[in-house]
């Protein structure tokens, strides 16, 4: 029985998975995301003493945080570039996984977990779908008919500039832009400006938050008019963060896109397969690899 090995590469955490053919989980595991060595190191000799149980391995498919290169001309294809993780920077995923001899079907984070979650869970039925993740770092992967969309290279959508609210002058925590969305509004930037994560918030901690990522959503709305919208990643688990999501969008929005804000609970919704929509969307990868 061939095989797909699948990676869902984490700030925090690799998910690793091998799967049948059909995309069917036969065994998984989780290691915490280190220095690059070592994590990938581990995440390689695991996949290979899978395959080794259950069949050879034919394709790989893997989700990984970034920024990447993912220009399959570039002799840089596959390698980290300006990722705000310390140590990354230059590390390739080809290099890491070619002892394997087969296939590799590589794209973002976000990108695999808007896959998985287009296949199995609250994307399903979206012509254009956007998944955003708000947890280590921000990020969103737009796919339209279930391909992922991007232009040179993937999308930065948590590096965008947003208005600052009235009186907030707390210069955040992005290394590059400060004060950019992450910068704002990530679990790194949270915890650094209040001391506590958004399970322990006040509402308006909470309302605070949510009218940041409420200008991502209204721009994605206005950029790509998706279908729907799924925010996940461990802080869109504060308690009311997506109902007051729902509520600064519409306010953002400000009725300008006719039809669109008229039941954002439909509209902008959570993870179905919660923690597993990146895996599920990795293993899918690599199906269309093999």
């Amino acid at each position: 029985m061939t095989t797909i090995g699948a990676i869902e590469a984490g700030g925090t955490k690799f998910v690793l998975a091998l799967a049948d053919a059909d995309g069917s989980i036969l065994e998984r595991e989780r290691i915490e995301t280190g220095r690059p060595a070592i994590t990938l190191a581990k995440a390689a000799a695991w996949i290979g003493a899978a395959a080794k149980r259950h069949g050879p391995l034919g394709a790989l498919g893997v989700g990984s945080f970034g920024p990447l290169d993912l220009d399959r001309a570039s002799p840089d294809w596959g390698r980290f570039t300006t990722t705000p993780k310390p140590g990354w920077s230059g590390v390739s995923w080809p290099e890491a996984l070619g002892r394997f001899g087969v296939p590799i079907a590589l794209d973002t984070d976000v990108n695999a977990a808007a896959l998985g979650e287009w296949l199995a869970g609250a994307g399903r039925g979206a012509g254009t779908l956007a998944y955003t993740t708000v947890g280590t770092g921000i990020g969103t992967g737009v796919l339209s008919a279930g391909v992922p969309l991007a232009g040179e290279s993937h999308y930065e959508a948590g590096h965008i500039a947003v208005k600052r609210a009235r009186g907030d002058d707390w210069l955040g925590v992005c290394p590059f832009h400060g004060d950019c969305l992450e910068g704002l509004a990530s679990g790194p930037a949270i915890l650094e400006r209040w001391g506590h994560d958004l399970g322990q918030a006040s509402v308006a901690e909470i309302g605070r938050v949510a009218r940041y990522l409420a200008q991502l959503a209204a721009s994605l709305v206005l950029l790509h008019r998706p279908d729907r919208m799924i925010f996940g990643g461990g802080v869109m688990k504060g308690a009311g963060l997506i109902d007051a999501l729902r509520e600064a969008t519409r306010e953002a929005l400000a009725g300008y896109i006719a039809g669109w804000d008229g039941n954002l609970d439909e509209r902008i919704v959570t993870p179905a397969l919660g923690d597993d929509a990146g895996i599920v969307g990795a293993i899918e990868l690599g199906r269309r690899a093999l």
